[in-house]
């Protein structure tokens, strides 16, 4: 609920079978974080799992990842979908920044503020990652081994696809030319006095556009999931946010996750890719990769007939016992 106005603020509808209440916590830079701590309703006073929730890269909680909490609290789990570093209701200056070692750590930060609630049992702590935060994800479970199980839906590893462009497709000289760009841009920015923004999704489509794009702007640009909070929905990121993007690899540890994974992707996603790859860098028989028959990116936001929210549970229930 938005404590302001006691009117529900999110783009999915409310569940009478769980309760929410906003929280916030700190992450290990300092930086406040704003989330939405779902909880089943009528609990019985035992001690639950429970589950962290953060993305689509540019989302904020009232969208695709408060639709997951809320699921999940339907269905037992206390569930916390959180605003990550300088977006949504999170704090931290200035706006709109990405980066690969903060958004990591956000994830352990709602994992601390977890731990650390009486109705959760500390020792049963799960994530999920949608989007650019499935990698995040993925990367906070190559470092915190406090994260039982892992899951990603539709993932996108952002640093892959802002170093290599789409499908791999930029070399070395284009990623010189956009070092470039970026720096020259910090110039600018530096004697501006103000960080310029990338350039997001269009106000209206002309048809011309890649499908991709089309399915985003079905998602964040109409009623059925733009929120003014959201980055996607009502502006972008800072352009320099590519820097650190461009620099710093993420899942360089992820054949070192011992804990539980389970990988989801549409089949008809135009990012399965990054899924499938990172998929293969894992180990262990507690990995799975599922693909979603008849999906695209956008659909396991918030298609609840394609979303496989049954095995996310059962996958919940196996590894946090």
């Amino acid at each position: 609920m938005n404590i302001q106005t006691g009117t529900w603020d999110k783009v999915f509808a409310k569940s009478d079978k769980a309760d929410v209440k906003k929280v916030h916590f700190k992450n290990r830079y300092g930086i406040t974080l704003a989330g939405d701590l779902y909880m089943p309703k009528n609990m019985s006073g035992e001690k639950l799992p429970a589950i962290a929730v953060s993305g689509p890269f540019g989302a904020v909680k009232e969208q695709a990842s408060g639709l997951y909490a809320q699921t999940l609290a339907e269905r037992g789990f206390i569930a916390l979908a959180f605003d990550p570093s300088y977006t949504g209701e999170s704090g931290g200056e200035p706006r709109d920044v990405a980066s690969p070692d903060i958004n990591t750590e956000d994830f352990s930060a709602a994992v601390d503020f977890l731990s650390t609630q009486p109705e959760v049992d500390a020792d049963k702590i799960g994530i999920i990652g949608i989007c650019g935060f499935g990698g995040f994800g993925l990367n906070a479970a190559a470092i915190d081994t406090r994260i039982k199980a892992t899951v990603t839906s539709t993932m996108y590893d952002m640093t892959r696809v802002t170093a290599n462009g789409y499908f791999d497709a930029l070399d070395a000289k284009g990623r010189q030319d956009l070092r470039k760009q970026l720096n020259a841009q910090r110039t600018e920015d530096f004697k501006n006095g103000v960080y310029a923004k990338a350039p997001g999704l269009p106000e209206k489509l002309t048809g011309d556009e890649p499908q991709f794009v089309k399915d985003y702007w079905g998602y964040y640009k109409t009623p059925r999931g733009f929120h003014k909070r959201s980055i996607n929905s009502n502006g972008n990121w800072n352009v320099t946010s590519s820097l650190s993007l461009l620099n710093m690899p993420i899942l360089a540890y992820s054949s070192e996750i011992e804990n539980a994974v389970l990988i989801i992707h549409g089949e008809n996603a135009h990012s399965r890719y990054f899924s499938e790859d990172a998929f293969k860098k894992l180990k262990g028989d507690n990995k799975e990769l599922l693909i979603v028959p008849d999906a695209n990116h956008v659909d396991l936001y918030d298609q609840t007939d394609k979303i496989p929210f049954d095995k996310i549970e059962s996958f919940f229930r196996t590894y946090l016992k």
